[in-house]
């Protein structure tokens, strides 16, 4: 009776272990979420801060002629990598296996990878055409061209597009990757 009644007891007090070992996990998991999540966003601000006073979307504006907010970019990118570390984080708090986590993981690293190489398809052959166009100098402001169908006078040649007037005065932005695959005539230079 004495052995049972003890037996009940170890039993009970096994089972409030259990309990409070998962209480604290999930206490732990909660901690961690709260401080990430704040950590995350004050260092993406800070970050921001910082590439304002810098004035990288300036610089990129005025000399590279980029129009992408990469101050507000970068620091959105930071933000979501310490979010996506702080959830791992508390999942491991929360006891998952380390392969359920390397899943996500994994999971998670594929999607970005084709969310690169999806939104940089047309981005990159622009870029190393605009560079070209850069370094051999053979388009310019002022020329007149004809490609596909299309004849008018440059205005402006950026790293990603060039921008020209038609002769009914329309303007028309080409993909510096479509100048450097099709026939351009140069008809001559107006200025």
């Amino acid at each position: 009776m004495v052995t049972d009644s003890l037996a009940s007891i170890a039993e009970t007090s096994s089972r409030l272990t259990g309990l409070n070992s998962v209480t604290l996990n999930l206490i732990a998991a909660i901690v961690v979420l709260v401080i990430g999540l704040l950590a995350g966003r004050i260092i993406s601000n800070l970050a921001k801060k910082i590439l304002t006073e810098l004035e990288l979307d300036r610089i990129l504006r005025e000399q590279a002629k980029i129009k992408i907010p990469l101050t507000q970019l970068i620091s959105s990118v930071i933000k979501y990598v310490i979010y996506f570390i702080t959830i791992l984080m508390a999942l491991n708090q929360l006891g998952l296996k380390s392969f359920i986590l390397n899943a996500i993981l994994i999971i998670v690293i594929v999607l970005l990878v084709i969310f690169m190489v999806l939104s940089l398809k047309d981005f990159l052959p622009n870029l190393t055409s605009g560079l070209f166009m850069y370094q051999k100098r053979n388009i310019n402001p002022g020329d007149l061209i004809r490609i596909n169908n299309i004849e008018g006078e440059i205005l402006n040649v950026t790293l990603f597009e060039t921008k020209m007037r038609t002769k009914n005065k329309e303007i028309v932005y080409i993909p510096n990757s479509i100048l450097t695959k099709s026939m351009v005539i140069k008809k001559k230079k107006l200025r």
